[in-house]
């Protein structure tokens, strides 16, 4: 979906389709064909915006057949989907029986991260719309922090570089313009945004930016006044933006909140959790996942409030007595979206954990379109509330017809 800012930006709306199983390319197109229409049809809007995820042979198989990717995006257009942005961050099976620490490989010490993304920026240039500006493909933030040695970020940023190079001769070739977005995550070389201007210091700003995970940084409790002071400072660009939910715990030594927050350890994903300590609250104190905050070797402390990375719904609250970060995340997209100028221009609903929820995935495809619709309509609704104007529906208020339109047993299903 399209808004427009008040400056005349053009912000695009989707959501990131690696929360799908598939992972060879007619899976993918299948899959997103089928979403597509589902999402128009819930949303009665004429297109929809999804972020492709790309796994590395899928990325590989594509770039080498650009014919096949043009006819996919005449498949794509068909069903009324757009894709401006592609999701580069895993490289192999995201939704697999374990991921865990995976996803944080290969690195961008090694070269396949590197072969990869030029694979996928290849794609995203045949895919885009031809009205689109530019296109954007958000990726690691380097690697999980250990073992990160001054060996390896030289490499990285010698790949960096490469990247760089790369996406000037795609450009040069296609007349497509697209740039990648380091995402900053917990545990990984790149935590914060502090950490993205001194590790990204070297990368040519013209090509490379940050993609903001608005859970990954509640989960770090960045402030969004500051944070951007320093992205300005550096001149590090936001060219891409997750809308998405951390879970908060108030009173993490309440038996009820821990009861509650014991269905979140599950196997699949790594979930961090970060809860800020000292006289002045400026101290993080860390666990790299949830079980190991709940009841490993050093049980996080309880005195004070835990931030979980653990993706829930943007839409619909977590069973209390937890809450979701939603006040952060309507702070954040007002800082990127509320002022004068739009600070970015892609949008990326990530919640990926729809099959790992407490109460059990969706339970058919309909049931996950629903869920995703409805976090969709919550965005789309608030990006209007910031004066945002919709370009591909007349009704700001996505979220009352989405719901007056959905099934009494497919509304049962979701959170």
């Amino acid at each position: 979906m399209r808004l427009r800012h008040p400056d005349g930006t053009v912000v695009h709306l989707g959501y990131g389709t690696n929360a799908l199983p598939a992972h060879e390319p007619v899976g993918l197109v299948a899959q997103a064909t089928a979403l597509g229409d589902r999402l128009r049809r819930l949303l009665d809007v004429p297109r929809v915006g999804l972020g492709l995820w790309l796994p590395g042979a899928a990325a590989h198989s594509l770039a080498a057949d650009l014919a096949a990717v043009r006819r996919v995006r005449e498949q794509l257009a068909a069903h009324g989907v757009e894709v401006v942005t592609l999701n580069a961050f895993p490289y192999s099976d995201f939704q697999g029986q374990q991921v865990k620490h995976e996803v944080y490989r290969p690195t961008w010490a090694e070269r396949p991260r590197l072969q990869h993304t030029l694979d996928a920026a290849a794609v995203l240039a045949e895919l885009l719309p031809a009205d689109a500006v530019r296109g954007s493909i958000s990726t690691l933030p380097l690697g999980w922090r250990t073992p990160w040695l001054a060996d390896r970020q030289r490499a990285a940023e010698a790949h960096l570089g490469e990247l760089a190079a790369g996406l000037d001769a795609i450009e040069a070739q296609t007349g497509r313009s697209v740039v990648v977005a380091v995402e900053p995550e917990p545990g990984c070389v790149v935590e914060t945004v502090e950490e993205a201007v001194e590790r990204l210091a070297e990368v040519d700003r013209s090509r490379v930016g940050v993609c903001l995970d608005l859970c990954h940084l509640a989960v770090g409790f960045e402030d969004p006044e500051t944070a951007l002071q320093r992205l300005d400072a550096a001149g590090l660009a936001v060219l891409k933006a997750q809308p998405a939910a951390a879970l908060v715990v108030e009173d993490p030594a309440d038996p009820a909140a821990r009861a509650v927050l014991e269905g979140y350890a599950e196997d699949r994903f790594l979930h961090q959790v970060r809860q800020q300590s000292g006289r002045a609250h400026t101290r993080l104190q860390a666990r790299d996942d949830l079980p190991e905050a709940l009841g490993g070797r050093r049980p996080l402390r309880t005195g004070s409030p835990w931030r979980v990375h653990f993706h829930v719904p943007v839409h619909a609250a977590p069973a209390p007595p937890l809450r979701h970060s939603r006040p952060e995340l309507r702070a954040w997209l007002a800082a990127l979206l509320g002022g004068p100028q739009a600070r970015v221009d892609h949008l990326e609903v990530e919640t990926y954990t729809w099959a790992v929820l407490p109460q059990g995935a969706p339970a058919d495809d309909d049931a996950l379109a629903a869920g995703l619709a409805g976090e969709l309509a919550w965005v789309h609704d608030e990006l209007v509330a910031l004066g945002l104007t919709p370009l591909d529906t007349d009704d700001p208020h996505l979220s009352t017809r989405l719901t007056a339109r959905l099934d009494p047993h497919i509304l049962q299903e979701l959170p």
